[in-house]
């Protein structure tokens, strides 16, 4: 916590991202993978994009970029980001009215229909372009991918011998983002295995195995990780770099959780009760939250809200006398713990971020000054 004695010009909240702890987190990560035969595709979605960021990660040693946004490939392609041994994905699959400007902007796409083959397959065509796909398996995580191995199998045979203009570059999975289904050596052994079925079928190997993202690490350092699996899709291990220790306890030496450092100024320093006073209802959100009594506590407002980071259950203080209790669209409430006399009016709190605050924080969020730290010129 730093103290505001005299009123700051300073834009809160207010958002800063060191870009060399980014760069030095994707070093170890990709060092990790490297030494067990996995490139890193860096995510850039969690951070909204920003070229910054993404040149970090490259500096890092990234093989590609990608992200499931069109509008953040394109920035990253104006900023001249994608050459020949850096492609830009796509990882989200594309709906029928974006699949032209897949083609344009992304070097590869994830693909779990026939249909969307189909489209990409012509759109590539007119376009003169190749394009890569990466075929998903859904192995009950229940998001995108298909459920039936050998209906894959023979999508896989059709972009190979029918779909010239695109480019069989492998398959994937994703885990945990929706199921919450974790990575293990049999899940992943099934890809793996499918994988070398494919392989064998069109007569050499596929260039991309691509067994996840972060929640993947885990299996990878407990030395889990099936031979075969030879690419990661990896946003939050080496961006906000939270997930890992607070979930699934294990840390990736090297990589710090500290790259995102959001600030904001206290508004309101008052002892109030812990628990609201009169006749209960829903909050602004239709919510019903459930409170504790915790008696008086010296009672902490800041300026910013649900509007700004999602929930305020995605915000670690870095003093430990705070706790996050609540928040409004525009509102966090913290309780502060005593002694908490330089708690006042103007005072500026520090915070940690997990995923989904970052998401929100760095996704074009007008209302939220962002700052990059480097020491590069």
């Amino acid at each position: 916590m730093t103290e505001a004695l005299q009123p700051t010009k300073a834009h809160f909240p207010c958002l800063t991202i060191d870009l060399d702890l980014i760069e030095a987190n994707v070093r170890s990560v990709t060092g990790l993978c490297s030494a067990r035969g996995i490139r890193v595709a860096g995510v850039v979605k969690g951070a909204g994009g920003l070229v910054p960021v993404a040149k970090a990660m490259v500096r890092g040693g990234v093989s590609s970029l990608a992200s499931s946004r069109l509008s953040q490939l394109k920035a990253l392609r104006e900023a001249s980001l994608s050459t020949a041994n850096l492609p830009l994905g796509l990882l989200r699959i594309p709906a029928p009215g974006e699949i032209d400007s897949v083609v344009a902007l992304a070097d590869w796409s994830l693909q779990s229909d026939s249909s969307a083959l189909g489209l990409m397959a012509e759109a590539a065509r007119k376009a003169k372009r190749r394009h890569g796909v990466v075929l998903m398996l859904d192995l009950g995580d229940l998001r995108e991918g298909w459920f039936d191995e050998d209906e894959l199998f023979g999508q896989a045979l059709r972009v190979e011998h029918e779909l010239t203009s695109l480019h069989l570059r492998g398959i994937g999975t994703n885990l945990g983002c929706y199921g919450s289904i974790l990575p293990t050596a049999d899940n992943l052994g099934r890809l793996v295995a499918l994988a070398r079925r494919i392989g064998a079928a069109i007569g050499r190997p596929l260039e991309v195995v691509s067994g996840g993202a972060t929640t993947s690490l885990p299996l990878l350092l407990r030395g889990g990780m099936p031979a075969g699996v030879n690419e990661l899709r990896i946003g939050e291990a080496v961006l906000c770099a939270g997930d890992l220790p607070r979930f699934h306890g294990v840390s990736v030496p090297g990589v710090r959780i500290d790259a995102f450092t959001l600030r904001a100024e206290i508004i309101e320093a008052r002892v109030k009760p812990s628990l609201p006073v009169g006749e209960r209802f829903i909050d602004a959100f239709g919510e019903r939250p459930v409170y504790e009594d915790r008696g008086a506590r010296m009672h902490l407002l800041l300026g910013m809200g649900k509007r700004d980071f999602g929930s305020h259950g995605y915000l670690v203080p870095r003093d430990s006398r705070i706790h996050v209790i609540g928040s409004s669209s525009d509102h966090l409430i913290c309780e502060a713990d005593e002694p908490c006399g330089d708690l006042r009016y103007g005072s500026i709190l520090e915070f940690d971020l997990m995923y989904g605050a970052m998401l929100f924080l760095c996704d074009g969020n007008p209302y939220v000054n962002v700052e990059f730290k480097s020491d590069l010129p």
